[in-house]
């Protein structure tokens, strides 16, 4: 398996696909580590199997967790309003329909609920149209799109946000992102302390996920490989190095602020599929939670509506679920996410496998990268390969 696993990742480096990439496959067979190219293109650093990558919405998961360890130990329940910690939504109105003008407005019928923010039904969030004069705004609350670095505080942020009314109905329709930023900063108020303190205590730590938080320690910069975008003109470098990730952030993002390794996200994963429990036996989530995030919440018609963002799959708290197979690597019930700053991470409930792909290729539309499709397909059951198949065609595990 790691051969094959290898293979994939050099010959995405080779096709000018991505500068570097860190690939973990872990399952009942053992755990293979693959690393190709380099931190930095025109540098000559070679990629590290502990490179700390900015993790963007892979983010998601995480914070998902976060907010179910509140729920077990009763801090939290998932028909709470949040109006009780986040007062600046108490009282939200809702757009008449969506292409109305920001003033045309209704009562929300109800109180957003804790469960929506999981399932990201709480009427907040990104749609497929992004055309809509409500999204224009959305867009200046978030720093021009989904952005792990703003420039304000979580008190200042979430004030902001509620002078928008909401997009439909709580409870009504599934909208992208800013749900999970809620989540950070209604954990940050339930326990009255700054979210990295919260996290840290409540996951990291358990987890020995030394490397994962809001920002790089300046002694580890040096393992922060370069963002980067590709296009048909070449390789640019967006951030060399670790740049502003040294520094603390002010807004604590939910949706997308974490940076991380493959090894500890590969220590979360492997605690979801434990049904909850950490590597040394320390129970972090109960089975119930880990059901919760893992389980597809939404209808028909709001899958169809996120269009794009989940592409005939469903979601989880955190995630999303597969319900259909779309492409080859889709399995019933995987769950986990991509980010938008090159990472992936999947696990695969049925047959313990999870599958981790990180790079510094900033994504610059839908959908799934084909080197990145090719290591997804490594977790996925299928009978072993014929004898002298080619590397690459449709690598597996067995179950």
């Amino acid at each position: 398996m790691e051969s094959i696993a290898q293979d994939v990742v050099d010959d995405a480096v080779a096709q000018g696909r991505a500068p570097g990439l860190v690939g973990l496959i872990d399952g009942p067979e053992g755990r293979a580590v693959v690393t190709a190219g380099v931190m930095e293109p025109g540098r000559p650093e070679p990629m590290r199997a502990d490179a700390v990558f900015r993790l963007a919405s892979l983010t998601k998961p995480v914070m998902a967790a976060l907010v179910m360890t509140l729920i077990d130990a009763g801090l939290l329940a998932l028909d709470d309003p949040v109006e009780r910690w986040l007062p600046e939504l108490a009282t939200p109105s809702v757009l008449r329909t969506p292409t109305a003008a920001l003033d045309d407005v209704v009562a929300a019928r109800r109180p957003i609920l804790v469960e929506d923010l999981l399932t990201f039904r709480a009427g907040y969030g990104f749609p497929t149209d992004f055309s809509l004069p409500w999204v224009e705004r959305l867009l200046e609350l978030s720093g021009g799109g989904p952005a792990p670095r703003l420039e304000t505080d979580a008190d200042h942020w979430i004030e902001a946000l509620a002078t928008l009314p909401l997009l439909h109905q709580p409870g009504d329709g599934w909208l992208y992102n800013t749900c999970s930023d809620i989540q950070g900063v209604l954990v940050s108020r339930v326990l009255d302390r700054p979210l990295g303190e919260a996290l840290a205590e409540r996951l990291l730590d358990p987890l020995g996920m030394v490397d994962t938080g809001f920002h790089v320690p300046p002694a580890d910069a040096h393992r922060v490989p370069s963002s980067v975008e590709v296009d048909d003109d070449g390789v640019r470098v967006r951030q060399s190095g670790a740049g502003t990730w040294t520094q603390p952030a002010r807004f604590a993002s939910g949706s997308g602020g974490l940076v991380s390794t493959v090894s500890d996200w590969a220590a979360f994963a492997a605690m979801l599929l434990a049904g909850g429990v950490a590597p040394d036996g320390r129970p972090i989530l109960s089975q119930r939670s880990v059901s919760a995030m893992t389980t597809d919440h939404t209808t028909a018609d709001q899958r169809t509506s996120a269009g794009i963002f989940l592409d005939g799959q469903g979601w989880g708290y955190g995630g999303s679920v597969d319900i259909a197979a779309i492409d080859s690597w889709n399995v019933p019930g995987r769950y986990g996410w991509m980010g938008g700053s090159g990472t992936a991470g999947y696990i695969v409930p049925s047959t313990g496998v999870t599958v981790l792909l990180f790079g510094q290729v900033v994504f610059t539309g839908p959908g799934t990268p084909d080197y990145t499709g090719r290591f997804l397909d490594l977790a996925v059951p299928r009978p072993n390969p014929p004898v002298g198949a080619r590397a690459g065609d449709q690598p597996t595990l067995t179950p």
